[in-house]
């Protein structure tokens, strides 16, 4: 498969009264046409900045790209000026984020706002943006579109105004969709289906997409590969049945372990990753999960891990791979959801009910 995203080496910092945050240290992954590469993480993991870095989105200053190239189709998007950036957003690369009311304008009609970037990006007359974003809403599974498109967001719900937003990433057939966060404000049954409308997309416009989530459950149905990041590195990258089903970093088997199991039978309490994420202002010597991994060694605290090769395709950043480390199981939870992936993670197909 061709790659449409290389991000090599991405360092970003942010300067604040307390020192200089180092947000994203030195994380390398790329993105084939027509996949989708989940980044997951706990808050604070570098995930969102790295998202917003790709669109240039980060306040400069405080923020810094501090090294590293972004190539988009082999165009460096870290060598881009803001004026250029102008032309690549919206068009080339579309964005979802969190909440749809702080995307959308309360005081415009929904039309008329998805109309806008068609009318920026493709030059062509109110009457023809009007028509696609009737398209639009109708690819995204909103009924009535002919009469909701002159409604105002308040009118929609809040699954409803987040399939609007994503219309409005689509406006422009983007190469590129990043979505972070896109179902976290929406309730499990919305989110649901806002998933299965994600995938649908896809499958119709061949778009690639990043998405970006702090639940590593959301993703089993809905990404190619996962990336997991934290304190600004991505610590494991494989394709979904390897990250789920054969996990190689403890904090990988954290986030895994202190996930709800639908398993009846298991009566057991949900794990929690002790402590809390490092200060970045003054990152930690070693590897950075250290002090909160119940399997470190002495070399954890002393030398930060290489990424170590597991297949072609699967690569985890933690001591516990190198040949003379001490054979360590995952814990009897992680085992168990390892067993039972497809009961535990997969996310059911909901359908939509007009007007919902």
């Amino acid at each position: 498969m061709s790659r449409l995203l290389e991000v090599k080496n991405l360092a970003v910092s942010f300067k604040t009264y307390g020192g200089e945050v180092q947000a994203v240290r030195g994380v390398n992954f790329h993105l084939n046409k027509g996949e989708t590469l989940a980044i997951v993480g706990e808050s604070g993991s570098g995930k969102s900045v790295t998202s917003q870095t790709i669109m240039r989105l980060i306040p400069m200053p405080p923020g810094r790209i501090k090294s590293g190239e972004m190539l988009f189709d082999g165009i460096d998007l870290a060598k881009k000026t803001d004026k250029e950036m102008e032309a690549i957003r919206g068009k080339d690369i579309g964005m979802i984020f969190q909440d749809p009311m702080t995307s959308l304008n309360p005081t415009m009609k929904v039309g008329a706002q998805i109309g806008e970037v068609v009318i920026k990006h493709s030059k062509v007359s109110k009457a023809e943006a009007k028509k696609r974003a009737v398209e639009l809403l109708t690819l995204v599974g909103i009924p009535f579109p002919e009469q909701r498109v002159n409604q105002y967001p308040h009118e929609f719900s809040g699954g409803m105004r987040q399939r609007v937003v994503i219309a409005m990433a689509l406006a422009s057939n983007p190469k590129l969709l990043i979505a972070d966060e896109p179902t976290t404000a929406l309730d499990v049954t919305i989110q649901a289906q806002i998933l299965e409308l994600m995938k649908d997309i896809q499958k119709k416009t061949d778009t690639s997409i990043i998405f970006i989530t702090h639940d590593l459950g959301v993703v089993a149905n809905v990404a190619d590969r996962v990336a997991v990041m934290y304190a600004g590195q991505i610590v494991e990258m494989g394709t979904v049945d390897e990250v789920f089903y054969d996990p190689k970093h403890p904090y990988t088997w954290g986030l895994l372990a202190s996930m709800p199991s639908l398993d009846n039978e298991a009566e057991e309490e949900l794990a929690a990753i002790p402590g809390t994420p490092p200060d970045l202002t003054n990152p930690p010597k070693g590897d950075a999960f250290a002090a909160r991994n119940p399997y470190a060694m002495k070399i954890d605290f002393e030398q930060e891990p290489p990424m170590f090769k597991i297949s072609d395709t699967h690569y985890a950043k933690t001591w516990l791979l190198h040949p003379d480390a001490p054979k360590v199981e995952p814990p009897a939870s992680v085992q168990r959801r390892m067993r039972k992936v497809d009961n535990v993670y997969r996310t059911p197909v909901l359908v939509a009910k007009d007007g919902e």
